[in-house]
């Protein structure tokens, strides 16, 4: 009996034809609503007996597997004598000038496809393909025909069939050895711990429902395996066929990593993924895609089938390590490589940006994977930060005077583009200065003008007239993007937008500022079947789904701390730590610290609210010569730094005290397990609030003015969500206590002290 293989025609053509190129990732830029639009204008042109969006479907048998290929063609035009037209419509932001019949293969492959199943399904002997290209800037087109009978489309057809069917065995195998794998799978721990079951439990009902989670669990509880483990059996229910696991650091996508090896350990048999930036994975000295500067990019569409099928066929945790690998015996480009394997996995461990960025996410995920995938959001709070970042967007002047200069000659419609655009910005320099410019409108002249931008970088990158340095290429590709970024964050421009001018001695930089990125989440979030947002300050829950873009369908969960109140002890120092009193009190607190240390030896983290204020009580503080060791954090750490600095907490250390001065919110106040003996104590200073600035205070009069509290939404809520997550390095396990100072006095009142955990509230006061 032969294999069924559902297949869409598309992710089909794709593997075959590994269209599009490695030169600077310089690709297509037209966002999904422009390519709705761009069809949409050609489709208004088909008269009364064409057709849009036919649905085709044919069963294709190839050896043991029976491929079922579906999939709708744009178009089915019928002219005055009955002859069938295929068409097949595709947006692009380059020039069509550019574009000619053999461009880009993946598109006929995809026209081909549909009109072999038409041909089948309604025997028809010939017919007509038609590639039909849309500017999207210009609404111009450009339509490319090959005629083709049906013998020759079978012929085509079943050598992609063919060429596809070994990567579609490797997956048969594959997936029945996971499913069976994922079907006898225990947790892979004696015992749940406290709460731990009731978080697994909940996971699973929201992927069954098909709604989202928001989960506050206590640190320590086991939330990455609550997470995981219920996902990996909801795959082999069939209700899934692969997992995002989402984090915002490093230290979290390791965690995720040991929780898969663990379950590997176990039995489980399945394909994990981790991606890692392209900056910090390319094997050149200077990062540059373009074919010319980097052998791995050179021909790499040749090569990443085989480095696929090689590296599926032998790895199960494929991290960081697995990817470089094979992408070496490959010689093919490993972060185009990870990016081509996530796409084949059943887990993917990346950034959040792959998925909600409209800059870098997975763009070639179609609805019905997404239908059958969830998404589990780690450090869920961190993302609030992180989305109003990706959906904001800023240029400066000074890129386009240097490329003004540079291209005078070489080019000079670019040059004359980029003076338009530098000229705006003198002329809202000029207004800057006598007022502040705050504004709720999009800089539309701005936007404008940035679109003739790209339209004539592309034709100096697609071609270029060959002059300027290589200096100036890699500004004008970097420019590029940029202005491209602009224009897409352009298109999002509503209410919850404000756009402002930032002006220093150097540089005048136009910002568009996300206020509210709920309904963008939302947006891009769209179509997956469950997403699980988890973190232990998920508090208060109301502002987190408020801002994450919950539906009121959607499910919270919190779950209430695992450890008993013996193994943490709460003390509150009343001293005030606002920025006007710290002067102040910087010798009583460092003379506090060195009481500490002194009486109760063991090893303690120090979290302050600045780099400054940090570094003041630090000075004070060894300056009477305590007897505590001291390591410091500093800005830009590299990772051997971040790691000695953590390696520096023994458990039992012969040097007696340890002392860490760190800042909250950075690199060591969040997923960070110094488990045991390693850590004693954890000193908070200050209630975490954001340094006070114009887009805090343009988010805080955004809320006021749409009735909810905007001190709390800018300030409040995020400043303790940076003391929650410090003061959660101390309990870790089921063995762990400790001592936790939280200083300052703004603790007393009702305000903050509703916002602390419960069991943070029977703490003892102390005056100095």
């Amino acid at each position: 009996m032969s294999q069924r293989v559902e297949l869409a025609v598309r992710p089909l053509v794709e593997y075959v034809f590994r269209g599009g190129s490695l030169e600077g990732g310089f690709r297509s830029v037209s966002t999904l609503t422009e390519g709705t639009k761009a069809h949409q204008k050609v489709q208004q042109q088909y008269g009364e007996l064409d057709r849009k969006e036919v649905y085709l479907s044919l069963e294709i048998p190839c050896g043991k597997f029976l491929f079922v290929i579906d999939g709708r063609c744009d178009g089915l035009l019928v002219d005055g004598d009955g002859r069938i037209t295929i068409e097949e419509i595709k947006s692009t932001a380059q020039e069509l000038e550019a574009v000619d019949s053999e461009s880009f293969p993946v598109h006929w492959a995809q026209a081909k496809c549909y009109a072999y199943m038409y041909a089948v399904l309604h025997d028809v002997s010939e017919l007509d393909i038609q590639l039909t290209y849309v500017q999207i800037d210009t609404e111009e087109q450009k339509r490319f025909v090959q005629t083709m009978t049906r013998e020759q489309l079978e012929a085509f057809v079943t050598d992609v069939i063919q060429r596809y069917a070994p990567y579609a065995e490797m997956l048969h195998r594959h997936r029945v050895k996971r499913d069976a794998s994922i079907d006898g799978l225990a947790f892979p721990f004696p015992a749940y711990r406290q709460g731990q079951r009731k978080l697994a439990g909940a996971v699973y009902t929201s992927i069954a429902e098909e709604v989202k989670l928001f989960a506050q669990a206590p640190t320590g509880i086991g939330k990455t395996m609550s997470t995981i483990f219920p996902a990996v059996k909801a795959i082999g229910t069939g209700l899934l066929q692969r997992i995002f696991y989402l984090t915002a650091k490093t230290i979290t996508r390791t965690a995720a990593e040991e929780a898969f090896a663990r379950l590997q350990a176990k039995g489980l048999h399945l394909h994990a993924v981790t991606i890692t930036a392209k900056e910090k994975i390319c094997f050149q000295e200077q990062l540059s895609c373009r074919k010319e500067d980097c052998i791995y990019a050179d021909g790499y569409y040749d090569r990443v089938n085989g480095a696929i099928l090689d590296m599926l066929g032998h790895e199960t945790l494929i991290d960081r390590g697995v990817i470089e690998a094979y992408a070496r015996k490959h010689r093919v480009c490993p972060f185009e490589f990870s990016l081509d394997a996530a796409y084949a996995a059943d887990a993917v461990i990346c950034d959040y940006n792959y998925i909600f960025d409209p800059r870098v996410s997975l763009k070639r995920q179609l609805t019905e994977q997404k239908r059958h995938t969830a998404l589990l959001v780690d450090e869920a709070h961190n993302l609030v930060d992180r989305s109003r970042e990706m959906f904001s967007s800023a240029l400066g002047k000074s890129a386009f005077l240097a490329l003004q200069r540079e291209f005078k000659v070489a080019n000079k419609s670019l040059s004359a583009s980029a003076k338009e655009v530098n000229a705006y910005f003198i002329r809202r320099r000029k207004q800057a200065e006598e007022k502040r410019l705050i504004e709720r409108e999009a800089p539309d002249e701005l936007l404008l003008l940035l679109e003739d931008f790209v339209q004539q970088a592309e034709r100096e990158l697609a071609g270029g007239t060959g002059g300027g340095t290589s200096e100036s290429g890699s500004l004008l590709l970097e420019t590029y993007f940029e202005a491209v970024h602009f224009v897409k964050i352009g298109k999002l421009y509503d209410e919850r937008y404000v756009t402002y001018v930032d002006i220093s001695s150097q540089e005048v930089r136009v910002r568009m500022f996300c206020l509210d990125p709920s309904h963008l989440l939302r947006d891009m979030g769209k179509g997956y079947r469950s997403h699980i947002y988890f973190s232990a300050t998920l508090a208060p829950i109301g502002f987190y789904r408020d801002m994450l873009g919950a539906e009121a369908d959607d499910y919270t969960l919190s779950i209430p701390s695992p450890f008993s109140r013996e193994q943490l002890e709460v003390v509150l120092l009343p001293l005030s730590t606002r920025y006007r009193d710290r002067e102040t009190t910087v010798e009583p607190l460092a003379a506090y610290l060195r009481t500490l240390t002194e009486e109760r030896p063991g090893n303690y983290l120090f979290f302050f609210p600045s780099y400054v204020y940090m570094n003041t009580v630090y000075e004070h503080f060894i300056a009477e010569g305590p007897q505590a060791d001291t390591i410091i954090q500093h800005g830009e750490m590299s990772e051997a730094e971040r790691e000695d600095f953590l390696a520096a907490f023994e458990a039992g250390r012969s040097g007696g005290t340890l002392a860490g001065f760190a800042v909250m919110g950075g690199i060591f106040s969040e997923g960070v397990d110094l488990v045991g003996n390693r850590l004693t104590g954890v000193v908070v200073v200050g209630v975490g609030l954001p340094q006070i600035g114009l887009e805090r205070n343009i988010i805080r009069d955004y809320f006021d003015q749409t009735g909810r509290n905007g001190y709390d939404y800018a300030y409040v809520f995020p400043g303790m969500n940076k003391v929650l997550q410090a003061g959660g390095r101390l309990i870790r396990s089921e063995q762990d206590t400790g001592l936790l100072v939280l200083v300052d006095d703004r603790y007393l009142q009702p305000h903050y002290a509703r916002l602390l955990p419960a069991e943070w509230s029977n703490h003892a006061v102390i005056t100095l």
